[in-house]
C-alpha cells in the first residue's frame, strides 16, 4: 500500500510497488472527494458496470471463481474462453465494481 487517506467519513487506498514506479491503482467509494451529484453518477454507472473494470490475472481462473463465489460475491459472468485469447470470469464488489478475474491463454 502506498496511501491511505480519510477525508470527511470517507477514505482512499493507493495501492502499488515501490519496486515499479508510476503503476498505481485508487480505491475509493464513488463519493469520496466528489459532490453528491459526481458521487450519484458515479455510483450509477458503478453499478450497471459500465466503467473500466478491475482485472487481476490467475494461473487458474476456475478454481478462484469458486472460491469468489463462495464467499458470497454477485456473480457477473461465470468462466469462459473469450474469442480474443484468456479466459475469465467478473463478478461484482460490495460497492458496485465490476472486477474481472483474467487467466492467459494456453499456448
Amino acid at each position: 500500500m502506498l496511501n491511505d487517506v480519510a477525508q470527511g467519513g470517507f477514505r482512499w487506498v493507493t495501492l502499488g510497488s515501490k519496486d515499479q514506479p508510476g503503476v498505481e491503482i485508487v480505491l475509493s467509494e464513488p463519493h469520496a472527494g466528489r459532490s453528491k451529484a459526481d458521487g450519484d453518477s458515479l455510483q450509477e454507472l458503478l453499478t450497471k458496470g459500465v466503467l473500466g473494470p478491475i482485472v487481476f490475472r490467475s494461473d487458474d481462473v476456475d478454481t478462484l471463481f469458486e472460491k469468489v463465489r463462495a464467499s458470497g460475491a454477485e456473480v457477473m459472468q461465470e468462466p469462459i474462453d473469450q474469442p480474443w485469447g484468456p479466459r475469465d470470469c467478473a463478478f461484482r464488489d460490495p460497492s458496485g465494481n465490476m472486477v474481472r478475474i483474467s487467466q492467459a491463454p494456453a499456448a
